[in-house]
Parts: structure tokens; C-alpha cells; sequence
């Protein structure tokens, strides 16, 4: 049976990304603070594996590493948007909350999936969710978008560094999966086209279920209708 952990597991892009992997067949680690909600999909599914952990805290995440054992595919997801606004009125302490989450944390996810998988003979695969922030921002995010920025960095590097020990490494972006994150934004916004978090979900498997020998370096999967491409 193959593995997967999935960070930010409890909610959105991360819990439909779970649900449709136990559904595949695979064994899954899921990582979120919400113990209750992991729990409860725990509870549901045999080949689940409640993991609570903030991917802030090294030791914590260390831990739910040591408990899941091997582990063929990490989906790095977790990740924060912080305040819809310019620069001048994002609180410090909102920009060092969402940069712990989205570089700290998905830097120290990425460091102990790595330590493990260059020890495993198959070594592994690491997908990072960046987004379309990663490449062209939306107004007022400038937390959300220098993060994801970060991402790719991350992800380029980690692909480059894994050669020698056989771990891939990919990211997939998405635009406006309908999730928490994208309805608080929506509700500011009702004429943003969305598409249903499935498609997320099933792009992660697409990449996850790749052979060794090839890699989806980089996905854009995104509601059809976003202004992303084309001049204003």
C-alpha cells in the first residue's frame, strides 16, 4: 500500500486531497492542528492515520514523521493567506504569522520528509502546493504572495537536491478552488469564478501516482474563467 502525508489535512484543498487518496487505497498521514476533525476521518477510514501537529513546531512534526513510518509522497499543503491589504496596513504581527506557516512550516515539513526519504531504498516524492501567487499576485496580498514566491524557490531547490537520492519534487498551483480560504475572498468578491476542490484533489493524485523515473515539475490547475491570463 502506498503512503502519503498531508500537511493542513482538516480543512479545504488538504482534507478533499485526503479524502480522495483513502478512497484510492493509499495510507495516509493526516497533519492539521484540529485534532478533533483528524480524529474523526480517522475513525472512517482504516488506512488513516491521525497525526496532530502544528507544522510550526519542529519536534511535533518530527513525531507524527517517527509515528507514520515510510512514507512514498508528502503533499506539503499547509498554509495561510493573512489580511486582504497594502502593504502599509498589514500588522507585523499578521506577516510573521502567515511567513511561519507558509515558509517555516513548509520548510520544516520538506527537511524531515527528506531526511527520511534519502534513507529509503525508493526514495520519494515531495509536492508542494504553491499557487498562482506564486507567479502573479492578487491585489492587496503581499503576506500570501511573497510566501508562495518562497515556495518555488523551495521547490526548485528540492528538486535539484534530491536527484542524488531518487526524490522528486513538484509543485501544483491552483486558482480558486472553493475552499475556506477562497469563500472568504469570494464573499468580497461573488463574481470570482471558483471550480470545485475535486480537481484539486485530483491533480495531487495525478502528479503522487507518477513513476519514478518522471516528474510533473510544475502544474497550474485553476477555474476557468480566472483573469490570469491576458493584459487588463
Amino acid at each position: 500500500m502506498k503512503s502519503i502525508l498531508i500537511t493542513g489535512a482538516s480543512s479545504g484543498i488538504g482534507r478533499a486531497t485526503a479524502e480522495l487518496f483513502l478512497q484510492t487505497g493509499w495510507r495516509v498521514g493526516l497533519i492539521a492542528r484540529r485534532a478533533d476533525r483528524l480524529n474523526a476521518m480517522a475513525a472512517e477510514h482504516p488506512n488513516a492515520v491521525a497525526l496532530p501537529a502544528d507544522v510550526t513546531d519542529p519536534k511535533a512534526m518530527r513525531q507524527a514523521f517517527e509515528d507514520f513510518g515510510h512514507i512514498d509522497v508528502l503533499f506539503n499543503n499547509a498554509g495561510l493567506f493573512g489580511v486582504s491589504a497594502p502593504i502599509d496596513e498589514v500588522p507585523l504581527e499578521v506577516w510573521t504569522e502567515v511567513m511561519q506557516v507558509n515558509i517555516n512550516g513548509m520548510f520544516i515539513t520538506a527537511q524531515l520528509a527528506f531526511e527520511q526519504m534519502r534513507k529509503q531504498a525508493d526514495g520519494g516524492r515531495i509536492i508542494n502546493n504553491g499557487s498562482l501567487s506564486a507567479y502573479v499576485p492578487r491585489p492587496g496580498s503581499v503576506c500570501y504572495t511573497m510566501s508562495k514566491h518562497a515556495v518555488t524557490g523551495l521547490t526548485r531547490t528540492l528538486s535539484l537536491d534530491g536527484r542524488p537520492f531518487n526524490i522528486a519534487c513538484g509543485q501544483i498551483d491552483i486558482g480558486n478552488a472553493e475552499s475556506e480560504l477562497v469563500a472568504d475572498l469570494k464573499a468580497a468578491n461573488p463574481e470570482m469564478d471558483t471550480m470545485d476542490v475535486a480537481h484539486a484533489a485530483s491533480s495531487v493524485l495525478h502528479m503522487a501516482q507518477m513513476p519514478a523515473q518522471a516528474n510533473v515539475q510544475f502544474m497550474t490547475v485553476m477555474a476557468t474563467k480566472m483573469p490570469y491570463i491576458g493584459r487588463g
